[in-house]
């Protein structure tokens, strides 16, 4: 961890619970600097068209001047280019590009807001945190599931959660922690920045753009009060049995010992949510019986895997996964468009790219339990291969790798 953010933690440790002033000295232009050089270089450009080569060339006269005028308040936050990429099989998500400027400035603010909610944050909230992942998230729901029994599960999905966000209600939970006006001020102007669709410019009443870097953190602390504190410190000590909640991102799983708990927690989850400007996809928000025998209702899905209670090699009951069918479907169909495309290539790069698509499945989606999923995707992406590589002729060999 950097001095700054060590410094910082030790403030917000110390003064828990009250709101910290004077954070933007801890912004200068040696954080500038850093955040700019772990810009991936190649991302999309904003609506300047500034690339990260172009910003560096001047990068020495432009850091100092962009430090003085966030501190002044004179910085204005550009207007975010917003794009879709695939969601599902039809579905398209909303992504929104800053600029790079923005880029530079946005990891900077966050490395300051980072160490302050690391306090707060619950162990159970896994997304967009430093050292956390969505493996970590799955084996501390494992755990709960298998060891603590707690098989009764609240399995929710929060519809358009990024663009429900309401500003208001945001600056009263910031206000618990945050009171540094430069901070404040860049935060609300990127709040209300423009975004820019089709050519045509609209101002946003609330949510935060997904694609934003500080967009993560603010969507985090939204939820860390709506849900988390909420589940931990006002309904865990109200039921009967043990219980459990892991949350990545927007995306959460409850689970309960009793169903009867569930059910409790079932008849007031929307409630509060819509308390807040949120709402529960009623069709996809249920309670689910991990114990039950009928086919189609004794699963769940939740973070690219299907979940289930399945039996060791000793005879043990433990929740199991695999790869969701959903994802699964779409990652062949991915590969194979990709092969498709690729086609015309010389055999060997071909193979040696495929390849490399592969390692990044396998990095995922190799985890225990899982074999026989990641053979699914092996075969079906070799038959595949075959398919497009049989119109070229020839007899080269392939190797592709498999996850043994």
């Amino acid at each position: 961890m950097s001095t700054h953010k060590l410094q910082i933690a030790d403030r917000a440790s110390k003064h828990k619970g009250e709101a910290l002033t004077n954070l933007h000295q801890y912004i200068d232009v040696e954080l500038l600097t850093s955040s700019y050089r772990q810009l991936n270089k190649t991302s999309s450009v904003g609506v300047d068209g500034e690339s990260w080569n172009a910003y560096g060339l001047r990068l020495p006269d432009r850091l100092p001047e962009l430090l003085r005028t966030v501190k002044s308040g004179e910085y204005k936050a550009p207007q975010i280019r917003r794009v879709y990429i695939p969601k599902g099989k039809t579905g398209k998500r909303p992504l929104g590009i800053p600029t790079i400027e923005d880029k530079v400035l946005q990891p900077s603010v966050r490395s300051v807001l980072e160490p302050i909610y690391e306090e707060d944050f619950k162990e159970f909230s896994y997304g967009f945190r430093p050292n956390r992942s969505c493996h970590h998230a799955i084996e501390y729901m494992f755990e709960k599931v298998s060891y603590g029994r707690m098989r009764y599960i609240i399995d929710a999905d929060i519809q358009d959660y990024f663009g429900s966000i309401d500003h208001g209600l945001l600056r009263v939970f910031l206000d618990r922690r945050v009171k540094d006006g430069v901070v404040r001020k860049m935060l609300d102007k990127w709040l209300k920045a423009g975004i820019l669709e089709d050519k045509q410019l609209h101002y946003p009443k609330g949510g935060t753009p997904q694609g934003g870097i500080v967009s993560p953190i603010l969507s985090n602390i939204y939820l860390h009060y709506v849900l988390d504190e909420w589940f931990s410190d006002k309904i865990q000590p109200l039921l009967t049995g043990k219980s459990f909640m892991v949350r990545y991102a927007d995306d959460f799983v409850m689970g309960f010992e009793k169903g009867e708990d569930a059910k409790r927690v079932m008849a007031v989850l929307d409630k509060r949510f819509t308390k807040y400007g949120l709402r529960l996809h009623p069709e996809k928000t249920k309670v689910i019986d991990l114990n039950t025998n009928i086919r189609g209702e004794r699963s769940f899905d939740f973070l690219g895997f299907a979940h289930y209670m399945g039996k060791t090699r000793k005879g043990r009951l433990v929740l199991k996964r695999k790869t969701s069918s959903k994802k699964l479907v779409m990652a062949i169909t991915k590969t194979g468009d990709w092969i498709k495309g690729n086609r015309h290539r010389k055999l060997k790069e071909l193979i040696c790219d495929l390849n490399v698509r592969l390692r990044g499945h396998y990095a995922y989606y190799g985890v225990t339990f899982n074999v026989r999923s990641l053979n699914k995707y092996h075969r079906c992406v070799e038959r595949l291969l075959h398919k497009w590589l049989n119109r070229r002729g020839g007899n080269e060999p392939l190797y592709l790798e498999k996850i043994v």
